[in-house]
Formats: structure tokens, C-alpha cells, sequence
């Protein structure tokens, strides 16, 4: 008797003409029987071309639905899955390619834009329909699958290694604190390079037996627009807060269209409580999270409209099977409501990063995971982000967490972005260097920003230094490169 290998496998015998996967790009579709033989098929031809358990798959490709079925199709056969960031340059893709050593290089336009050289992605796809669909057997949860690497805004990326036994916890955590179930429909327009476009927006619904959306891009119109048809009848979307902004700002935004979501699912970024209160207002549950590319989804807010008001901001609660802790400087537990940095543990958690022995050494203690981020939680295990630790700074012996300050200035209405790095001075250790890019025709400047700031704020995290630029600068995956704003020139004038 065949093994059930994964939830596609298992969904194919149970509902096997229930829509799966469609690419909204193409056209194509799958139902959960296609959508196994397919990724059959697939692990046929990564066995075709010799890849063996423990080889690398690299795929440099922006989104399609097949990459859900190559992806499961690596998890069968042992071979792990790397997909590349597009967005990054031609050397940092290079780099990551030299450091995963892929047995088979795979991708579309995107190969020949990165000078790599590698094999056609849509000609393997194709080909691999005249397979004969890989036998199903068991496979160890343990065994690493998957390969994402991290953005790399503080050194060069480091490779997070998941196995499908941490994959599944996603699955299972995302589906609890998401409302998701077999009618669920995602759509998903984040890219699968990332945790979030390749794992929280296939696994949770591939698992209920729900149906995933694959779009080719975030366009806020065009994304507008599939949030509301009811012929496609999406419930879950994820996004970052600038897209959500996003699509708040086309000119067809109707809020009454988007109601029948479960919910528009957001994190990553600050998420100023005005904005998620007016999402609130318009009768769509806004419902920020929590997770990471070595841990998935860790927390979530409750769906529900009333106690996200309440709580506007943070980024939730986790499931019974993942352990989180928050430990000041000295390792020790901090009291309710103090912030320190986050530490997690549980089955979702990741096993180490690729091939990094001193990066594993400095990310875990006891056992236990240090996101680096800071966070604080209050008695009902709600969790707020505070910012990360390494861009924490110290004035005038009091801790300043720059997201606190960025949350703040970013309700300005002239304000577009903004971020701030911590710097030297004489009297107070550092201080604050305040860099915006302001909204077009807007007219103010950095006194009349630091005074707007003063009030709303205590005055030890009110900058001494602002920068007016045209744009931040950022990496490949869209961040911010905080260590390259500590080179910029200080003002000559301390504020």
C-alpha cells in the first residue's frame, strides 16, 4: 500500500476534483488529483536528471503555480528546494548560488537578467509530463526540504534550513489563528521566494483542502480588484502595511467589496493603530501577525474586529505548540509588559542555517531560538513588536527602540517613510538620526517634523538629527539598509 506522503497526496484521495492551485497569470489550474500527479511528475524529472536526497534544487523565478507542486515534489523525493530572490543583484545571486551549490539551477527570464546559467524552467515543467508520476513513500518529516535565505540586511544572507516537519507547524499554526478552512480561498501575489508567498500562503490551505491563487505580482488595482470578485471568492490576503496603504489609495477602493474576507492578514513592518483602526471602521478585519523565515507563523491576532481594536497593534497571540519567552541582557524571564528579546521554541522552529556553525552557535541557548527582535507581551500572552535589537540604541542611559519613534512619525501626514539609526555624541553616548522622505508638494521641514514629534513622545526619544531624502535606501528584498544610513553625514546642526 502506498504511503501518503504529504497533504497534497492526502487531499487527492479524499476530494480529488476540488480546484487546488490555479495561476491566474496563465490560466491554468489544478485539482488536488492534477496537482499530485503533477508533483509526481516532478520528482521524477529532479530523479531524471540525478538529483539525490540532500542535493539542492535553486529556482530563480518570479510566481507560478507549479512552483507549489516542485516545491512538494523536492519535499518527496529528499532534494531540497532553494528559491531565489530576483529582486537581489546579479553578484548577491551569484553569492547565493556559490554558497548552496545547487545540483540543478532552474528558472525563467529572470537566469538570463543574473548572467547565471541554468535550465529552463518552463521546458522542465513541460517535459515532465510525459513522466510517469514518482511512486509515493514515506518521508522523514525531519529531513531538511527547504532552504530560504534571510535578506541579509546586516551581513551576507544566511540560509534557514525547514523541514517539512517545520513546514507543517506552519500549516497548523496559520490555519488555527487564521479561521482557515476547506472553503478557504488565498490569494497569494507575495512573492515565493519568501516565507510568506511560498509557506503561510500554500501550506495552511493546501491542508484543509482550501484552494491557492497564484498571481504574479502585487498590482494594488489589479489586486483590488480580485480581493473583491465574488466569482473568485477570496478570503485570505496577505500583505505588508505599505501595501495595504496600498490599496486604501485606489481611486475604486470600496470597502464594501472586501467584507466578505476573512481577513486582510498583514505584518512585517510597523502598522500605525490610525490605519488599522480605519480598515476597522470600514468593517474588514485587519489582523496582524508574527512570524520569521526560520520559524513561520508565530503569533496572530484573533479575527475579530472589536478585539483587534482593542489591541491595535500588536501582533497576537501563538498556538499551544510554539514556546516563546522574553529574556532581558542578563537571560532572565522579563516581567509582564517589559521588553526584552524574544525567544522561541517548538516544532516549527528551524534546525540551523545552511552551512553557518558560528551563526547557529550565536542564534541559540538552551535550546532556545533569539529572534533578535524585541518585543514586550501582557498577561493574556498578547505579543507587541518592538523593534530589532540590533537597532536599538542607548541615549543618555535610557534604551530607545527606533520602530517606536518610526510608528509615530509615519501618522504625520506629510511623511511617506521614514527611519532612524542610532549615532555617537559627545553628551548623551548616541542620540537619534531621524532620515524622511517626504509626501510630493509637501512643505515642511525637519523643525516643523521635531515639533509636530515633541509631545507625542518622551523627549529622550525625540531625534537630534534630520536628514530630508529623496528615497531610503534598500536591499534586494525591499529593506531598509539601516547600517548604510549610520555612513550618511550628520546635520551640522544638532536639534
Amino acid at each position: 500500500m502506498a504511503a501518503i506522503s504529504d497533504f497534497i497526496a492526502l487531499q487527492a484521495m479524499r476530494r480529488p476534483d476540488v480546484p487546488a492551485v490555479a495561476d491566474l497569470a496563465s490560466g491554468k489550474s489544478w485539482t488536488y488529483a492534477g496537482l499530485d500527479r503533477l508533483t509526481g511528475q516532478l520528482a521524477q524529472a529532479l530523479l531524471d536528471r540525478g538529483l539525490e536526497p540532500g542535493d539542492r534544487l535553486a529556482v530563480l523565478a518570479r510566481n507560478r503555480g507549479e512552483l507549489v507542486a516542485l516545491q512538494h515534489a523536492c519535499a518527496r523525493t529528499g532534494v531540497i528546494y532553494v528559491p531565489l530572490n530576483w529582486r537581489l543583484s546579479a553578484p548577491e545571486l551569484a553569492d547565493l548560488v556559490e554558497d548552496c551549490q545547487p545540483g540543478l539551477l532552474l528558472g525563467d527570464d529572470q537566469l538570463a537578467a543574473a548572467g547565471l546559467e541554468g535550465g529552463d524552467l518552463a521546458g522542465f515543467i513541460a517535459a515532465s509530463g510525459e513522466l510517469a508520476p514518482v511512486a509515493g513513500g514515506e518521508a522523514d518529516p525531519d529531513r531538511i526540504s527547504l532552504i530560504l535565505y534571510t535578506s541579509g540586511t546586516s551581513g551576507r544572507p544566511k540560509g534557514a534550513m525547514l523541514s517539512e516537519a517545520n513546514l507543517t507547524e506552519t500549516a497548523i499554526n496559520f490555519s488555527i489563528l487564521g479561521d482557515v478552512t476547506a472553503s478557504s480561498v488565498f490569494l497569494c501575489d507575495a512573492p515565493m521566494f519568501h516565507v510568506i508567498g511560498l509557506v503561510t500562503n500554500v501550506r495552511p490551505v493546501l491542508m484543509r483542502g482550501g484552494c491557492c491563487l497564484v498571481s504574479d505580482a502585487f498590482i494594488p488595482a489589479r489586486t483590488l480588484s480580485r480581493l473583491g470578485d465574488p466569482d473568485l471568492g477570496v478570503t485570505h490576503y496577505f500583505c505588508v502595511p505599505q501595501m495595504a496603504a496600498a490599496l486604501r489609495a485606489e481611486p475604486d477602493f470600496n470597502p464594501a467589496s472586501l467584507r466578505k474576507l476573512t481577513g486582510l492578514f498583514t505584518g512585517g513592518a510597523p502598522h500605525p493603530a490610525p490605519n488599522i483602526e480605519a480598515w476597522l471602521d470600514d468593517g474588514i478585519s485587519i489582523v496582524d501577525g508574527f512570524g520569521m523565515s526560520e520559524t513561520g507563523t508565530v503569533f496572530g491576532m484573533p479575527i475579530d474586529r472589536e478585539l483587534i481594536r482593542q489591541r491595535a497593534g500588536s501582533a497576537g497571540q501563538g498556538t499551544p505548540r510554539i514556546r516563546s519567552r522574553i529574556v532581558g541582557a542578563d537571560g532572565a524571564d522579563c516581567p509582564v509588559g517589559e521588553a526584552g528579546e524574544l525567544c522561541l521554541k517548538g516544532p516549527g522552529v528551524f534546525s540551523g542555517y545552511w552551512q553557518r556553525p558560528d551563526a547557529n552557535a550565536e542564534a541559540f541557548v538552551d535550546g532556545w531560538f533569539r529572534t533578535g527582535d524585541i518585543a514586550r507581551a501582557d498577561a493574556q500572552g498578547f505579543h507587541w513588536l518592538v523593534d530589532r535589537k540590533k537597532d536599538m540604541y542607548i541615549s543618555g542611559g535610557e534604551n530607545v527602540f527606533p520602530a517606536e519613534v518610526e510608528s509615530v512619525l509615519v501618522a504625520h501626514p506629510d511623511i511617506a517613510e521614514c527611519a532612524i539609526v542610532g549615532v555617537g555624541d559627545e553628551r548623551w553616548g548616541e542620540v537619534g538620526h531621524a532620515f524622511l522622505v517626504l509626501r510630493r508638494e509637501s512643505g515642511c521641514d525637519a523643525d516643523s517634523v521635531l515639533a509636530w514629534l515633541d509631545g507625542r513622545i518622551a523627549r529622550y526619544k525625540l531625534p537630534r538629527h534630520v536628514s530630508i531624502l529623496e528615497a531610503l535606501p534598500r536591499n534586494g528584498a525591499g529593506k531598509i539598509l539601516k547600517r548604510e544610513l549610520q555612513t550618511y553625514p550628520i546635520p551640522g546642526a544638532s536639534r
